[in-house]
């Protein structure tokens, strides 16, 4: 629906408001390092509950976790640990990961976050390629850490500190480590252009790179979305592990406003409403899967004031939440490197769902492939610049020189520009199939088959063809208790024809009880299905119509 010139003229209003409220925070924005936020937040804010991770009955207060992080700074340093020091992490949701990242902080040492998932040989390589001196492990994690082989070379064993329960392998226990410290307050020189965290990206093909996030990067990105909303939330949910940087940002937009950060240890779709209504959350990142579960008649009285959909849900999704919870919630886009990169102010209400405009801190161009500029309304690849974005993958010059163009990082992203300054995700430069010379958005094709209701959800990726280059595959997964009988391949196809361009039909068809999904963000990983070998094995050609 064309929107009137009364509406026009209001949401060019809104845009041109949002963008002088944004100039005024980057020309207010005052330096901080993390360390001094924590002591900050200690003296205004001590009394109030900084994190709760329900479920294992941790907590803490805003003094607490000052004091705290003090201790541990101390006891790490009486360790060995000194300021640029790597330090590689594997901890589940527990009250001491925080505290330890926070106690980094303060020596100026560097975080370097470890999957609970990975196993020896890729927690061998996380640590050999950034040099880590000391580890911190979970006893839960201990006998796969332990089971490297080879040993990383800079780690000593004897620099391996336990969190929980002492193994006779391990050299010492963090709870022997804090006995006989102080809490005082930590004198180290800090500066906001010091590094915080090497975060390791998954990455499509080989092993992942490690991106290089300073104390400002968190800054900026913290104040960002804490003041974007232009209101207080007293209350956050989290739900993804706090070895992903979309968790440590949340735990610091909630310290920006003084609020409580409620850390599930883990994320349940099945529970996750109930600890809405329990916790009084009032602001989180919403899975769309969770929208699934059955509903409820006290579902629109949650406390929720805003939520936001970092997979980028449909249209149609985001009207059906509404309707139920009573509540907005907006698309948001951001990555490891940039932190966010697009922002949606609270007060904009966008038909369409767009990904928002230009965040805080942040300059985005939209590029052609031939590097000039895209006109408005055209596709290009997102490049983002500003302050306090990545410092470059960890010991990766090429990868670097291939991802940068001057101060321009290349997203990898697709997008289109509005004329009102507002971005919409068209896809991935990754994601995208290329068939007969023609460029289809896999994101394009899902959001059509997805529209079939016997469909739970679905993940298009390209398979090479000798003659096309490639063509389109379709993994469908059926909502639960429907099999492949009660959705025939010809009911798929007749849907896609009538929807799709007759080169964006998928080719080939299979089935899967469940699509491979990250844990933080419940996004499909495609690369693992776009590595099996034999990619055609199982699939219905709709070409040749039979089954391979």
């Amino acid at each position: 629906m064309t929107p009137t010139t009364s509406t026009r003229n209001q949401l060019q209003d809104r845009v041109a408001n949002a963008l002088r409220r944004i100039q005024t925070l980057e020309s207010a924005y005052e330096t901080i390092t993390i360390g001094q936020l924590v002591s900050m937040r200690a003296r205004t804010h001590g009394a109030t509950t900084a994190i709760d991770i329900f479920d294992r009955g941790e907590r803490a207060t805003y003094f607490e976790m000052d004091s705290w992080s003090n201790k541990y700074a101390h006891a790490l340093r009486a360790l060995g640990v000194r300021k640029g020091d790597r330090i590689g992490v594997m901890l589940r949701n527990r009250i001491e990961f925080p505290i330890l990242w926070f106690a980094f902080a303060k020596l100026g040492a560097v975080m370097v976050p470890i999957n609970m998932r990975y196993m020896p040989r890729e927690i061998e390589y996380v640590l050999s390629d950034t040099q880590a001196k000391f580890a911190v492990v979970d006893e839960s994690a201990w006998p796969v850490f332990s089971a490297m082989d080879p040993w990383p070379q800079a780690l000593g064993k004897e620099r391996v500190i336990l969190v929980g329960q002492p193994s006779a392998n391990a050299a010492t226990t963090l709870d022997e480590l804090l006995e006989g410290i102080d809490d005082t307050p930590v004198d180290e020189d800090v500066g906001a252009d010091d590094l915080l965290n090497i975060a390791y990206t998954s990455g499509t093909t080989g092993f992942p790179k490690g991106c290089m996030l300073t104390h400002d990067f968190w800054g900026v990105c913290a104040c960002g979305l804490a003041y974007t909303d232009y209101q207080r939330y007293k209350k956050y949910l989290s739900w993804s592990p706090f070895f992903y940087a979309e968790t440590q940002g949340q735990l610091l937009r909630s310290y920006r406003q003084g609020g409580t950060l409620y850390l599930a240890p883990q994320m349940s779709s099945s529970r996750f409403i109930g600890w809405l209504k329990k916790y009084r959350i009032e602001w989180c990142s919403f899975p769309e899967l969770v929208t699934r579960q059955p509903e409820a008649v006290d579902d629109a009285s949650t406390c929720l004031k805003q939520v936001a959909h970092y997979g980028g849900w449909s249209p149609e999704s985001i009207r059906r939440f509404r309707e139920r919870f009573c509540v907005r919630g907006q698309n948001n886009y951001g990555m490891t490197e940039i932190g966010w990169g697009t922002l949606m102010p609270s007060d904009i209400d966008h038909d369409g769902a767009p990904f928002g405009m230009r965040a805080p801190f942040r300059a985005l161009r939209l590029v052609k492939d031939d590097g000039s500029p895209t006109p408005v309304g055209e596709v290009g690849e997102l490049w983002v610049s500003g302050r306090g974005i990545f410092k470059g993958y960890w010991n990766r010059p090429e990868a670097n020189a291939k991802s940068f163009e001057g101060e321009w990082f290349k997203t990898g992203d697709l997008f289109r520009c509005d004329e009102f300054g507002f971005y919409w995700l068209v896809g991935r430069t990754k994601d995208m199939i290329r068939r007969s010379g023609e460029n289809i958005a896999a994101r394009e094709v899902e959001a059509v088959i997805r529209q079939l209701p016997e469909i739970e959800d679905v993940a298009a990726v390209p398979v090479r063809d000798a003659m096309r280059g490639e063509e389109v595959k379709i993994y469908v997964e059926l909502k639960k208790g429907l099999s492949p009988a009660d959705l025939p391949v010809d009911r798929i196809l007749e849907h896609a024809q009538t929807h799709l361009a007759v080169f964006k039909v998928p080719r080939y068809i299979a089935f899967t009880p469940a699509l491979p999904r990250t844990v933080s963000s419940n996004k499909v990983l495609k690369r693992e299905l776009m590595e099996i070998s034999d990619a055609l094995s199982g699939a219905y050609d709709s070409e040749e119509k039979r089954w391979r």
